[in-house]
């Protein structure tokens, strides 16, 4: 009977790890989800709301503000505290700021809310990895984690079409409301699992909080700038008070990163060509990614008449391809070095956005929004995974969490600069109705500076990845 008492014992462990894979499945899932379900419900917001394109942004940025510059705090929390309680916390928060988002009785109190959303997700995000790092070793890590991948992208696959569900059938308030029992969910989770996760500080150096300050207020102001100063000019004292701090403040940030001792974003990682390449490609592809969707859902539902649900369905053949083809991917990379595969991914991706620029007035989905959506996704597909593994890989193996949290970030920062500035490119800036006949026009310009961006990013990545490092199979549009 003793005998069996290891055996006994590591199964209850290992039990109890599964407990914590769910919760950070869940957790994360929600968070990712919100990313893509916010884009569907947005015509439905702006009909509320009586917004323009610049309160359509700042519904955007107000989440990916905060999300992308707190990323690394969010990590370096869960370093010098607990990994759990923050990813806890974070939920926590999460659900209460989406519970605010579908309360909201006016466009001030969702952008406040949506802002928490940010902070919230930020120390979620990080986190929900380093919980499987804890929980399992050896094999069971690396099956955890496939699994963790395989959920987050099946659930940026269905958000967009649940979104478009819901919004339908009910309210966009319900796109926040449902993502609140899946939050609480991943807390009951992580707490039932909490003996398997030996989860101790394990970085007693003091947490970088003016730099994560600098880089938020910094970013905030440019983008308020951006955003708010086509509307009624850049000149302004407001508009040029946000857009000249913000930038002093970001200038601010690069120095103190500089000179203390535990930055939160050390410098010289960016001294590697291949990671600086990585990242400049992240964030090029990742905003076109980003203002693609905007504009997609935008054209779908005001100009074309599509319906939500059928607007969140067609993103489903680039979902789709992506979780058929990004194992494929990885494995090609593998054997022949992640380069091809990113320089060709991302034009053809290029291709997909300018297929796009058919979908017009009076035009039929099945021979104009479906091979565009086909094409982009098997760009997409043949992207993503070799560009996660080099993200990863390009630095030490000591340093490939810092590494990944850069590259998430990065993927949010791209979203937040595409949701800032592509509509200032295109001449729908500070544009306060929605006009149809502006939007169809607006969407065209839109592919092709996507495109563009498309064909940047194979640029960079021709010249700064190498084919040396390891593959990792797996990843979704983030």
């Amino acid at each position: 009977m003793n005998a069996r008492l290891p055996d006994v014992t590591l199964r209850g462990r290992m039990a109890r790890a599964r407990w914590i894979l769910i919760g950070s499945i869940l957790g994360s899932g929600a968070v990712f989800v919100e990313g893509t379900v916010t884009t569907v419900a947005l015509p439905a917001i702006a009909r509320d709301f009586h917004l323009g394109i610049a309160g359509l942004q700042w519904v955007m940025n107000g989440y990916l503000l905060t999300l992308s510059a707190l990323i690394l705090l969010g990590g370096a929390l869960g370093d010098r505290f607990s990994r759990r309680r923050v990813f806890g916390v974070g939920l926590i928060g999460f659900a209460v700021a989406s519970l605010g988002c579908a309360l909201a009785p006016n466009i001030t109190v969702l952008v406040v809310a949506r802002i928490l959303q940010g902070i919230s997700g930020a120390l979620v995000v990080p986190n929900s990895l380093a919980l499987l790092e804890t929980a399992f070793t050896g094999e069971a890590r690396g099956a955890a984690i496939g699994r963790w991948a395989a959920w987050s992208a099946v659930s940026t696959a269905l958000g967009p079409l649940v979104g478009g569900w819901l919004i339908g059938v009910a309210s966009w308030r319900f796109v926040f409301v449902c993502i609140v029992p899946f939050a609480v969910a991943a807390v009951v989770a992580i707490n039932v699992g909490a003996s398997a996760c030996d989860d101790p500080p394990r970085d007693s150096a003091r947490v970088d909080y003016l730099g994560a300050a600098l880089a938020t207020f910094g970013l905030g102001g440019v983008i308020s700038a951006l955003t708010d100063g086509p509307g009624g000019g850049f000149n302004r004292p407001p508009v040029l008070v946000a857009g000249i701090g913000g930038i002093i403040m970001l200038v601010a940030f690069i120095v103190v990163e500089r000179r203390v001792h535990h930055p939160l974003l050390p410098l010289e990682i960016f001294r590697s060509r291949q990671f600086s390449g990585v990242n400049a490609t992240t964030l090029v592809v990742y905003a076109a990614l980003n203002g693609l969707f905007l504009f997609l859902m935008l054209q779908l539902q005001t100009v074309l008449g599509y319906s939500p649900i059928a607007a969140g369905a067609s993103l489903l053949p680039i979902f789709g391809l992506m979780l058929l083809f990004s194992p494929l991917a990885g494995r090609v990379a593998a054997r022949r070095g992640p380069r091809l595969p990113m320089v060709t991914g991302c034009l053809v991706a290029g291709l997909g956005a300018l297929l796009f620029a058919r979908v017009r007035p009076g035009a039929n989905y099945w021979a104009t929004a479906l091979p565009a959506a086909l094409v982009f996704g098997i760009g997409l597909a043949s992207f993503v995974a070799p560009l996660t593994s080099v993200a990863l890989g390009a630095l030490d193996e000591r340093l490939a969490g810092l590494a990944s949290g850069v590259n998430n970030a990065v993927a949010r920062l791209a979203g937040l600069l595409a949701t800032a500035i592509i509509p200032l490119a295109i001449g729908l800036g500070g544009v306060d109705v929605l006009r149809a006949d502006q939007l169809a026009t607006g969407f065209v310009r839109a592919t092709i500076i996507c495109a563009v961006l498309c064909a940047a990013g194979a640029g960079v990545a021709a010249m700064t990845i190498g084919d040396s490092v390891e593959s990792s199979e797996a990843s979704s549009p983030r």
